[in-house]
């Protein structure tokens, strides 16, 4: 056992993340770090006047063994706590929602390789996240704890209340759409082949077995390369859409009935025009990387469009202040607080998703083809250090504007010119910079490309913009 006054943990600074905490396995994630996460959350939660902790697991082969010392932490620490067992992080934010808890922990590598795994935190209803995690770490660095006390553990099955909510959000009747889900191996299997035997129409399963190797394919949605089977299959079947989960269910990809590949801010703008039509002049939140379409697309919807900084708890914590009834990311996050709790779910969005292509009375394809057509990259990453990645987007800030640049600077700078627009953003996550470009002619992005090229250039980078084209 390990008592209050001698206990005392260093992480290393690696794992702790922006929104969570996160390593490999046996060389930066141990399982004395399961502990030490569980005892001083556990004080954190104690001293906020709290006692009951919720604790989910994605399928990963590393989780039942940290999920299990996670727990001998939390009672170390006196906290009762409801074991959820495995399922997708949303099935825990669910819990933590709907029943009497006082914080919650979900331990899931997300959409990491399998090598990797990490705790996701709720403090009361709300992510713990930023400052709160440099916190824990520095608690625990000095062992900084309440006394050692006798906690409890209580399993409990919350995954029929969860899939009887999703469902009775359905609003597609007894609409027969034939849809292809990829699960991808990930957390979200069996909760989603209960949810489609109780849909109607034809719906095929891909991957459906939890399975931490993930062996079909890397569970990321956001990487055409992972959506190949799911392209597939759609085509063979001459399905109505394709849905895809990341390995723990709280990001979708979609990919529409001629196998094409829907972008986040594309299927949040069908998902906008729904939640408007129910709350007229309603805030409709997106992240920095978003394409101007969605943005122009919102306000023509009637919707007051709102850009802010990417990360899930950052939007959250957005949606919560604004009372925005809908948010979502690039990457496929997508919160929902019309009719749900406003925490990403990919489930329910899924659910919102086939609701919203019913009531279109349009294929997902007439749907895409109606969007403006701009030119875009995808997501460039070039390797920065650490200690510069921030100065580097400060440098380049300071000189655009002494250039009288338009400049958005909420999460990085965004910069809007007659071509289009460019975003340069420092990576909460990596050692790296994040970039985007958009424009309405091949030339146009050329142009921005050079002049992100150029400010980076000043910097001290040297970007490498190989296969930085792409329709969208």
């Amino acid at each position: 056992m390990h008592d209050g006054t001698r206990f005392a943990h260093p992480f290393p600074a690696s794992s702790l993340r922006e929104y969570d905490i996160r390593g490999i396995v046996g060389e930066s994630l141990h399982k004395a770090d399961a502990f030490a996460i569980g005892r001083t959350f556990g004080s954190i939660v104690a001293r906020n006047g709290g006692v009951r902790v919720a604790v989910g697991r994605d399928g990963r082969l590393s989780s039942p063994e940290l999920s299990t010392i996670l727990i001998e932490g939390l009672m170390a620490s006196g906290m009762a706590v409801t074991d959820i067992g495995c399922g997708p992080t949303p099935l825990l934010y669910f819990a933590a929602t709907t029943e009497a808890t006082d914080g919650a922990v979900m331990v899931t590598g997300s959409h990491n390789p399998a090598s990797y795994n990490g705790f996701k935190m709720m403090l009361g209803r709300k992510p713990f996240f930023g400052a709160q995690i440099q916190e824990l770490g520095r608690l625990a660095a000095s062992g900084d704890v309440v006394p050692e006390a006798g906690g409890s553990v209580a399993e409990k099955d919350v995954s029929d209340a969860y899939i009887a909510r999703l469902l009775q959000d359905w609003d597609g009747g007894d609409r027969m759409l034939n849809v292809v889900w990829d699960s991808g191996n990930g957390a979200a299997g069996d909760i989603l082949r209960r949810l489609v035997k109780s849909l109607p129409g034809k719906h095929t399963v891909l991957n459906g077995e939890i399975d931490g190797r993930f062996p079909a394919h890397h569970p990321d949605p956001t990487v055409p390369k992972n959506l190949e089977q799911l392209v597939a299959a759609v085509r063979k079947q001459g399905a109505d859409i394709g849905i895809a989960f990341d390995g723990d269910a709280d990001r979708i990809g979609i990919v529409d009935d001629t196998g094409e590949i829907l972008f986040g801010d594309q299927f949040l703008i069908l998902l906008a025009r729904d939640v408007l039509a129910a709350n007229p002049g309603a805030t409709i939140i997106a992240d920095v990387k978003a394409s101007q379409v969605l943005f122009d697309q919102i306000a023509a919807a009637g919707g007051k469009p709102l850009m802010w900084k990417t990360g899930h708890s950052l939007i959250k914590s957005k949606m919560a202040e604004t009372g925005a009834p809908l948010a979502g990311e690039m990457s496929g996050h997508i919160f929902f607080a019309d009719r749900w709790y406003g925490f990403d779910d990919a489930l329910y969005a899924a659910i919102r998703v086939l609701n919203a292509v019913i009531g279109s009375g349009k294929t997902v394809s007439a749907f895409r083809k109606s969007l403006p057509q701009v030119i875009n990259t995808p997501e460039l990453r070039f390797d920065c250090p650490e200690d510069r990645k921030f100065a580097v987007v400060s440098e380049v800030a300071e000189r655009l504007r002494a250039d009288g640049a338009k400049v958005s600077e909420t999460d990085g700078v965004r910069v809007s010119t007659e071509d289009g627009w460019w975003l340069l953003r420092a990576s909460n996550t990596q050692a790296v910079l994040v970039a985007r470009a958009e424009a309405s002619s091949d030339a146009g992005l050329t142009r921005l490309k050079a002049t992100l090229a150029s400010q980076l250039a000043a910097s001290g980078l040297a970007p490498d913009f190989s296969g930085a084209n792409a329709g969208h």
